[in-house]
């Protein structure tokens, strides 16, 4: 039996496309959806962008037929643009809110065909508890949603017998068999731990082109005076280094050194080793609280809020590094920006650029959608590499969460990718205050 699928404003604003992912069913898209998303569309962020590719892709569909009376979909479905039927709420929910004229057509829906099911799909969970109060079904929006903790780690523990240990230290590989476990995936992370001896153990990463564990990178002066702590790390530094890694994702709670090995690694493949002609480091802007509104100054000075974490973290770098004869040795952060190796700006402009031979890393990429992820893998030119990095639990985007936000989705579909790699870090090294902060509150 064919479905009704009401979509709500914050659906399109999230996926304009999204009338397109419920197959053969009726898709219908309220009166009051269309004002709504009709005030979005002069904004420059990127529901404005989302408004405006969802109003241009219903207009054409009105060449297909009248929008009041149904317009069939590639997928076989009916899309219409219906007006509130009136249906009574109670006084305690007027009319006069948009919300409400939403859960007024679902029920006047469901009450002119009761044997064919009425869905009622938005973000708001609050609008999702008042349709359940009225009767009507309602579900969350979420097309390619991961629980944080069925994420794909991008580690695994190996418990071998002691002799396959040192075959690997002997011989600087192990072959993969099928006693070991379940198959790895490209560049997964490894611990090979002595099933007699647990203080036995080695490290090391999956290469699926030689379909053995290889060791992991350890360079002798680590990363600009950065040395990995705990494994994760160490596992993290493997592949923020290997140049045969194109796009690499770091997910973990703060203070876990995500953000500081990125640059760290980026400055040795940029300023030391010259594998790439520049450094860019982005991030999007989201305020933590209420915003505090216009910022006086030029481009530069009213983004340099949103970019101090990461001037905060090359300062470190540069002052914790103390060794001599570096390329970028006695030179500070603003040197390296005016000769063009550092760059550090917001994500706001990146769409339609090409972005070659750059190391690339995109901070707090929990805070954007699937698409703005895709749009900004897509930027990648020849000879870049791309690492993002954030925290599912901290996010600030209102349109997504932990399960749906573009970091995760990057990282489900990506986990078979030979020129990708991800690790889970789990272990904070900031400080012991900010440890306990973490897992306390």
């Amino acid at each position: 039996m064919r479905k009704a699928f009401i979509l709500d404003t914050n659906v399109l604003l999230f996926d304009p496309h999204a009338v397109h992912k419920f197959g053969n069913n009726d898709i219908i898209i309220p009166i009051v959806v269309v004002e709504e998303v009709d005030r979005f569309k002069k904004e420059m962020s990127e529901n404005g962008r989302h408004a405006r590719m969802f109003s241009r892709m219903i207009d054409d569909l009105r060449k297909e037929g009248e929008l009041s009376k149904g317009v069939k979909l590639p997928n076989g479905g009916l899309l219409s643009v219906e007006f509130e039927a009136g249906h009574p709420l109670p006084a305690d929910l007027p009319m006069d809110k948009a919300d409400n004229r939403m859960l007024a057509l679902a029920m006047a829906l469901k009450k002119d065909q009761p044997k064919r099911p009425v869905i009622f799909v938005t973000k708001d969970a609050n609008l999702r508890i008042k349709a359940d109060a009225l009767g009507v079904t309602a579900e969350d929006y979420e097309p390619s949603s991961v629980e944080p903790d069925q994420l794909y780690a991008g580690t695994a523990t190996l418990t071998v017998d002691a002799h396959l240990v040192d075959e690997f230290y002997t011989a600087k590989k192990l072959a993969f068999s099928p006693q070991m476990g379940e198959k790895l995936k490209p560049n997964q992370y490894v611990i090979l731990k002595d099933s007699t001896n647990p203080n036995h153990t080695a490290m090391g990463r999956f290469s699926k082109e030689l379909d053995c564990i290889v060791p992991l990178l350890k360079p002798v002066e680590g990363l600009w005076g950065i040395f990995p702590k705990n494994a994760e790390q160490a596992f993290a530094m493997d592949a923020l280094l290997n140049d045969d890694i194109k796009l690499v994702s770091l997910v973990g709670k703060a203070g876990t050194g995500k953000t500081l090995m990125a640059i760290a690694a980026g400055l040795v493949k940029t300023v030391d080793e010259g594998v790439f002609s520049r450094l860019l480091v982005s991030r999007p802007v989201f305020p933590l609280g209420k915003d505090i509104g216009f910022l006086p100054g030029d481009i530069e000075e009213k983004l340099n809020p949103w970019m101090q974490p990461i001037y905060d973290n090359v300062d470190f770098l540069f002052g914790a590094t103390g060794s001599k004869g570096r390329r970028g040795a006695g030179k500070g952060c603003q040197e390296l920006m005016n000769q063009g190796l550092l760059q550090i700006e917001p994500l706001t402009y990146i769409r339609g650029r090409t972005i070659p031979s750059q190391y690339l890393i995109v901070d707090e990429s929990q805070n954007l959608t699937p698409h703005e992820i895709k749009t900004i893998v897509t930027r990648a030119g020849d000879g870049t590499k791309i690492v993002l990095t954030g925290d599912s639990f901290q996010i600030d985007n209102p349109y997504v969460d932990s399960a749906n936000n573009g970091l995760v989705y990057l990282v489900d579909r990506f986990k078979d990718e030979s020129i990708a790699a991800h690790i889970t870090m789990t272990k904070g090294e900031r400080s012991k205050l900010s440890e306990l902060a973490t897992n306390l509150l």
